[in-house]
C-alpha cells in the first residue's frame, strides 16, 4: 500500500533556471520550425515528421539524451528536464516519436538494468540516429483481462525468435528498434528486436490522431535478444508505463496551455456588438474554468515528474493521478478552443481540430481515466465496490 500523503521535497516541484532556459530555447525553435503548417506538411511524408528538426533537437539541444546517463552518451540530467521538452513539444503539437523513443524505449532499457543492451542502443537514441518503441507492454490495470503476452519467444539454435502480434504500437511502422514483452516458459521477458521486412510485418493503423502514428506489428520468427531478466521484466514494464504516463501528462499540459492562450488571444480581438467577445461574462467564466483546470493539471504533472526524476516509490500514485487530471484538462481546453472560436473553430483549416484529436487519442493511450482511478484506489488502500 502507498502512503496517502507522500513526502517529497517541495523544491523538486519548482522550475530551475536551467529548465526555464531550456523551455525558452525550445519554444522559440518550435515557433520557428514546427508551426501548424509545418506539422500538416510533414504528416504527408513517409515518416510523418520533420527529420531535420529531429536531428537538430538531438544534436543542437540534446533533447533525446536529457534523461540518459553520460556513460550511455546522454547529458546525465533527469526526467524533470525531459518533461520540460515534452511539455513544449505538446504545446507545439510536435509529431515526431519522442514519446516512444526517448521516453518508453529509453527508460525500458534503463530500468531493465541490462548494461549490454544500454551500451548498444542508448547512445544511438541520445544522438538521434535511432528511433525505438515498445510493443506488448499494454496498460497493467485492466480488471478481468489476461496479462498473458500476445507475443511469444522461442529459443532455437541461433537464439530467440518472436512470434505473435502487437496492435496499436506507437511508431510501430517506422521504429528501428522494438522492445517487446513476450511470453517464455520462464514467464514474460523483454526482448530487443530490430525488425526486418521478411520476419516482421508492420501495418500502419488509421487512427484519430494522425500526429501520433500507430501500427499493427506481426512477428513471424523475428530474431530478438533478451533484455534484463525474467524476474524483473514485469516490474520494468510497469515502471516504464508509469514513466510514460508522467511524460504524457507533461505533453497534455503543454497542449492545454496552447489551447487556452490561443483562445484568450482570439476573444480579445474578436468583436461583437462593438466590444471584444472576451469582455462578456459568460466567456470569462468559461476561460476561468479552463485556467483553474490547467493549474490543477500543472500541479499533478509536476508531482509525477518529480517522482519520475528521483525514482520515487510514489510514482505509480502520482502517474495515475496526473493521467486523470491532465487528460480531463486537455479535453476541456480543446473543447473550449473549438467552441469559443465560433464558426472558424469547426473548420478543417483551423488548427483546433488537430489538438482535439491529440487530446482524445492521448486520454486512452495508457489506459482510460476510469482505469486509472480504479488502480489509484487500490494503490492508496481505498476499498472499491465491484461493478454491478
Amino acid at each position: 500500500m502507498h502512503r496517502r500523503h507522500p513526502e517529497i521535497d517541495p523544491q523538486l516541484l519548482s522550475e530551475t533556471d536551467e529548465q526555464r532556459q531550456l523551455r525558452t530555447v525550445l519554444r522559440d525553435l518550435y515557433a520557428e520550425a514546427s508551426g501548424v503548417e509545418e506539422v500538416r506538411k510533414h504528416l504527408a511524408t513517409p515518416r510523418g515528421y520533420d527529420e531535420a528538426l529531429w536531428a537538430r533537437l538531438a544534436g543542437e539541444i540534446g533533447v533525446h539524451g536529457l534523461a540518459i546517463p553520460e556513460e550511455y552518451g546522454g547529458s546525465g540530467f533527469t526526467f524533470a528536464e525531459l518533461a520540460v521538452a515534452l511539455e513544449e513539444s505538446g504545446r507545439a503539437l510536435y509529431c515526431a516519436p519522442l514519446l516512444p523513443t526517448v521516453v518508453l524505449a529509453a527508460h525500458a532499457l534503463l530500468l531493465s538494468g541490462d548494461r549490454r543492451a544500454c551500451e548498444r542502443y542508448l547512445p544511438q537514441i541520445a544522438d538521434g540516429t535511432l528511433t525505438a518503441t515498445v510493443a506488448g507492454f499494454g496498460p497493467d490495470d485492466r480488471p478481468g483481462e489476461s496479462r498473458e503476452p500476445a507475443v511469444t519467444a522461442e529459443q532455437g539454435g541461433d537464439g530467440w525468435v518472436l512470434r505473435g502480434r502487437a496492435d496499436f504500437v506507437l511508431d510501430g511502422a517506422g521504429a528501428e528498434l522494438i522492445l517487446v514483452r513476450a511470453g517464455t516458459p520462464a514467464g514474460p521477458r523483454i526482448f530487443a528486436c530490430e525488425p526486418a521486412s521478411d520476419t516482421c510485418l508492420r501495418t500502419p493503423r488509421r487512427v484519430l490522431d494522425e500526429t501520433r502514428r500507430q501500427a499493427l506489428v506481426e512477428f513471424r520468427g523475428a530474431p530478438a535478444t533478451a533484455v534484463g531478466t525474467a524476474e524483473e521484466a514485469e516490474g520494468t514494464v510497469s515502471a516504464t508505463l508509469d514513466t510514460g504516463r508522467a511524460a504524457l501528462a507533461a505533453e497534455q499540459v503543454g497542449g492545454s496551455g496552447h489551447a487556452l492562450d490561443a483562445t484568450v488571444a482570439f476573444v480579445a480581438q474578436r468583436h461583437q456588438f462593438g466590444r471584444p467577445i472576451g469582455s462578456f461574462q459568460a466567456v470569462k467564466h468559461r476561460l476561468a474554468d479552463v485556467l483553474v483546470a490547467l493549474e490543477a493539471a500543472r500541479s499533478g504533472s509536476a508531482y509525477a515528474t518529480a517522482c519520475a526524476a528521483i525514482a520515487s516509490p510514489q510514482l505509480p500514485v502520482a502517474a495515475c493521478a496526473a493521467a486523470v487530471v491532465c487528460s480531463e484538462t486537455f479535453r476541456l481546453a480543446t473543447a473550449e478552443y473549438v467552441q469559443l472560436h465560433g464558426g472558424i473553430g469547426f473548420t478543417w483549416e483551423h488548427p483546433a481540430h488537430l489538438y482535439v484529436r491529440r487530446a482524445r487519442g492521448a486520454e486512452v493511450l495508457f489506459g482510460t481515466a476510469d482505469q486509472h482511478r480504479t488502480r489509484l484506489a487500490g494503490l492508496v488502500g481505498l476499498a472499491t465496490r465491484p461493478a454491478a
